[in-house]
């Protein structure tokens, strides 16, 4: 860098934080967002990462090969900048709109700006005089060279690939971009960054370590994504090997150049840490991919580590080696640049401690609470590094313009504040597990002891201990014997692979949730009389999952507590509180992309089903039904499911076509899949939760409606949707009544979740308006015959196909069984209000009854 590009460069140093300020807010608001996953790790690796590696790349390929500035240099790089940056942008407009040119489009400017880069480079290396370190712009070079193969991967994955290629080339893409651009690039650099950091020499055998290491890690990224590519997951796991061999190369001199002087500061912990995380995600992805049963099986594991490559490695050595070299960049001397290294430098220790132990909390089998708050303090740790920036930007100013001079490096910190630092940085993580655990303790299986049905039996000193596997919806072994008198200890352990399960008591111990491979002991108290336990999650004792404790010698089992709920009483005359807000019945309007990608986050919120009724709903996306898809024939849907519940949950989409073992399969909480289709048929398709038992998990909320419009299907002047189920009430604040629901006696029958909302919220339509209403009968069990009172269709469709075109015939009702679904098309004669109804009238009365206010044409 010549002494003319020192100081404050805006293009330089802005977009750097303008994309680490969109990580912390897509963060913060990825509930309400598409993608938000794939938009924090391409934020944060194609925005930040790739515009720091454009900017010191070209700095160290300065430094290193001594070559004079050329004219227009600094004007030249800008475009560079401008052109990546801007081709980033269009590249998270074009995936989160699902507007593929637009994405085509981002593709080609950044790879035209890296393409320009690499040209660059190549161009200053032949010019340059033979020097010791050209190897590491041969490095940067290999990286330019992979990234447009990544951006070409990356593009086709925008444009949607079935699977199992989607799985596949997602793996490859990641793997040339990550290992490749980015990871080239810093091994590269480390060379002779490493030990300037640590203010030492560099290591006498790092330069040959790095020749002999670069053809290693470039065969090992194209082993690797090859392998990927052709669906051979043992040579994909070879090159993922090789690259682990280049980097032992490599690693050889980094290690005794921190032996000679250790890291001491926060710029060397973090980049430390970071190359701790590379080699960890690399060894975890060897053997996960390796052992994994199929491509999707594969996709699933490698998306786990994913984030944790980005946060562990991506963030922190973008983060440790700026906090080196912008306070050289900003340059001044030594006293300014020794002012910003200490502001940079502040909590390094807390910082460091508190993202690494929280990384490591959330890739632990944790519930998902605990997760969401270790994610908190991460996130808080890493985003601390801007106000940092900005706060040692004001130093370095101040400090240059004070003319003090001070020289040296930094004073090492008294004895013992570093230990407190990361002690501190422990402690909010461990709190941050507390407090999750507080807002969700069920989900740490805690067992809270009680004493046992023993009060009536004599204490024979004796203890008998059993272990219980809780799996497929039994306990194993179901039945107990213990002699009276004796204290029984049950071990509680969850075999299962997917579900959530627990053990309660008749006489009050319980176990409280266990995650998959969780485990607790219950001290069921003296036993003096036989006891019931069941696992108390909604629907599995239904499904038999009870275990029997018999009392030898006893008397006979006390009376199981019930589960069940009587109802409530539904008030359908009562007018909704203030400030109610009815679902909206409108079709979403199609969009221009053919790829559609959601996220549909599981979350359990207490939602009011009726006038002054709540229920705790099971969720898609926070409301019942969840949100409606709408695509044509040929569309491609990516839905990634996150679990944010309590127990386990699914998703089954009827407007796709696949093997469901993989796509459909139970996620324990806080994990996630993605469920890709392609919408072959047209019609309007249920999606929703397939655990069983599944009549709960529908019942409770958890299902939505995908519209698919049939080929040159007619405009109408306005389109509703409208979803009808049953609401079984629990008693208040609980969830689905289950021996309700097994009886068939539904409390209310509604239209999108809420009964007669539309009765207060009418839809709306004006004489002559053609109008279609698209219907789902989502069940779980009730059929639908849907009617508007005062109008006749002239065109009906169901499951697929017309029944009635628009001629001289006409319907009265579209009949519906749970699952079924169609729409149907009229119009008003004359202005008035007309009810529309589920047919089966005890429906109607119950909820499933709301009015069209027409207005004069």
């Amino acid at each position: 860098m010549t002494g003319k590009d020192r100081g404050f460069w805006p293009m330089r140093d802005l977009p750097v934080v303008v994309w680490l300020l969109a990580v912390a807010v897509v963060a913060l608001a990825h509930p309400a967002l598409p993608a938000p996953r794939w938009l924090l790790i391409h934020l944060l690796l194609l925005g930040a990462v790739s515009h720091a590696i454009l900017v010191w790349s070209r700095h160290f390929a300065d430094a290193l090969l001594h070559t004079a500035p050329q004219p227009g240099d600094r004007r030249r790089q800008s475009a560079r900048l401008v052109l990546l940056d801007g081709g980033a942008l269009l590249v998270v407009v074009g995936v989160t709109t699902a507007t593929w040119p637009v994405t085509v489009v981002g593709a080609a400017g950044v790879v035209g700006a890296v393409g320009w880069h690499g040209v660059a480079l190549a161009r200053q290396i032949r010019r340059a005089l033979p020097g010791r370190f050209r190897s590491t712009v041969r490095y940067y070079l290999a990286a330019a060279a992979l990234l447009p193969v990544g951006a070409v991967l990356g593009t086709l994955l925008a444009r949607g690939l079935a699977d199992p290629w989607d799985d596949r080339v997602t793996m490859a893409h990641a793997v040339v971009n990550v290992l490749g651009w980015m990871g080239l690039t810093v091994v590269g650099t480390l060379v002779t960054l490493w030990p300037t950091m640590l203010r030492t020499r560099v290591d006498d055998l790092g330069e040959r370590s790095a020749r002999r290491a670069l053809p290693v890690l470039v065969a090992g990224v194209l082993v690797a994504a090859a392998g990927a590519l052709v669906g051979l997951r043992p040579v994909a796991v070879l090159g993922l090997a090789g690259y682990l061999v280049g980097l032992a190369l490599v690693a050889g001199a980094l290690a005794r150049t921190a032996r000679a002087r250790p890291p001491s500061a926060y710029p060397t912990w973090s980049v430390a840490a970071a190359l701790l995380w590379l080699v960890g995600c690399l060894i975890a992805a060897a053997v996960l991919v390796g052992t994994a049963g199929s491509w999707a099986e594969a996709g699933d594991r490698f998306g786990w580590l994913t984030p944790f490559l980005a946060a562990g490695f991506g963030a922190q050595v973008l983060l440790g080696a700026l906090s080196y070299l912008v306070p050289v960049a900003l340059g001044g001397g030594a006293t300014p640049v020794r002012a910003a290294n200490a502001v940079l430098d502040r909590g390094g220790a807390l910082r460091i401690a508190a993202v690494n132990a929280g990384l490591l909390v959330c890739a632990l089998p944790v519930p998902s609470l605990v997760r969401v708050a270790a994610s908190v303090v991460v996130l808080a740790a890493l985003a601390a590094f801007v106000p940092l920036l900005f706060l040692a930007i004001g130093a370095s100013r101040r400090a240059t313009r004070s003319g003090v001079v001070v020289a040296g490096p930094l004073p090492p910190r008294p004895r013992g504040q570093a230990a407190g630092l990361a002690g501190v940085g422990l402690s909010l993580v461990v709190l941050a597990v507390a407090g999750g655990a507080a807002a969700d303790p069920s989900a740490l299986g805690a067992v809270r002891g009680m004493s046992g049905a023993g009060d009536i039996a004599v204490a024979t000193g004796e203890t008998t201990t059993v272990r219980v596997e809780a799996a497929h919806m039994r306990f194993t072994p179901d039945v107990v014997e213990v002699p009276v008198g004796n204290r029984l200890v049950i071990e509680v352990v969850n075999t299962d692979h997917d579900a959530v399960h627990d053990l309660v008591l008749a006489t009050g111990p319980e176990s409280g949730r266990l995650a998959p491979g969780g485990s607790a002991r219950v001290d069921a108290g003296i036993i003096g009389a036989d006891v019931d336990g069941w696992c108390s999650v909604v629907g599995h004792r239904q499904m038999g999952m009870v275990l029997e404790i018999r009392a030898v010698g006893g008397p006979p089992a006390t009376a199981p507590g019930d589960t069940g709920g009587e109802g409530r009483a539904v008030d359908l005359t009562a007018e909704p509180g203030e400030g109610f807000t009815a679902y909206d019945p409108r079709l979403p309007p199609l969009t221009e992309g053919t790829v559609h990608r959601r996220t549909l986050t599981v979350s359990e919120v207490e939602r009011e089903v009726a006038p002054g009724v709540t229920q705790r709903l099971w969720t898609f996306g926070g409301t019942a039904p969840g949100p409606v898809l709408h695509g044509r024939v040929g569309d491609v849907f990516e839905i990634t499911l996150v679990n944010d519940g309590t127990i386990g949950h699914s998703i089954d989409f009827h407007a796709g076509s696949l093997a469901p073992e993989q796509p459909m399969r139970t996620i324990p909480p806080g994990e996630s899949l993605v469920y890709r289709f392609t919408a072959t048929r047209a019609g309007i398709w249920a999606y929703h939760c397939s655990t069983m038992p599944m009549s709960a998990h529908i019942a409770n909320g958890m299902f939505g409606a995908v519209v698919i419009e049939p080929a040159d299907l007619p405009a109408v002047d306005r389109s509703y949707v409208l979803v009808q189920s049953e609401f079984y009430l629990g008693p208040p604040g609980g969830t689905v009544d289950v021996d309700a629901l097994a009886d068939e006696r539904p409390d209310a029958v509604v239209f999108n979740g809420y009964a007669n909302q539309y009765d207060h919220r009418p839809l709306t339509a004006a004489v002559g308006e053609r109008v279609r209403i698209w219907v789902l009968d989502a069940g779980p069990n009730r059929s639908s015959s849907f009617h508007v009172v005062g109008g006749q269709f002239d065109t009906t469709y169901a499951e697929g196909a017309y029944l009635l075109g628009r001629g001289e015939g006409g319907s009265q009702a579209l009949a519906l069984a749970p699952a079924q679904g169609g729409f149907v098309e009229l119009t008003f004669p004359e202005a008035g209000r007309y009810p529309f109804v589920s047919h089966v009238m005890v429906d109607a009365e119950r909820g499933a009854h709301g009015y069209v206010d027409v207005t004069g044409g």
